[in-house]
């Protein structure tokens, strides 16, 4: 398993653990990383990803609500939920990230970490915020740059 995959599963691990506590400020990621150190070389990584999704919530969140027809985010299991989030702030703001190496990344971490349903469920709302994106319906430029 690569670097990137390990950063990512550790990712949406932090996530879900602030997701938890309701509670995604710096002193939870610190906590986070004091009982779940982070190797050096999937520190870089992983705190671009836990930090640009925290910082670019809002703009996630609402994309994920967007594409997720009839499912509210808050009806989401934390494992989908989080793992999505963090594709999507890759999708979103990281273009020197190809969009189906982020989704068969969040593909594998929902299958490994969610359900038997996961996988499917995270590629049909993922596969549909990337074809959004390659026909220009998400208007990249009103949002911030995260990465």
């Amino acid at each position: 398993m690569g670097n990137r995959r390990k950063s990512r599963e550790l990712a949406m691990q932090a996530l879900f653990y602030m997701d938890m506590s309701q509670n995604d400020s710096n002193e939870m990621l610190e906590r986070f990383c004091d009982n779940f150190t982070p190797s050096r070389k999937l520190l870089p990584f992983f705190l671009k990803l836990v930090k640009g999704v925290v910082q670019g919530k809002a703009d996630i969140d609402s994309t994920l609500e967007r594409f997720s027809d009839n499912w509210k985010l808050s009806r989401m299991s934390c494992v989908d939920r989080n793992t999505m989030r963090v594709a999507v702030y890759e999708l979103l703001y990281c273009h020197d990230i190809p969009s189906k190496v982020s989704i068969n990344e969040a593909i594998d971490v929902g299958k490994k970490f969610g359900t038997k349903e996961s996988g499917a469920f995270i590629n049909g709302i993922l596969d549909s915020i990337r074809m959004a994106l390659e026909k220009e319906e998400i208007n990249v430029k009103e949002l911030r740059r995260l990465c």
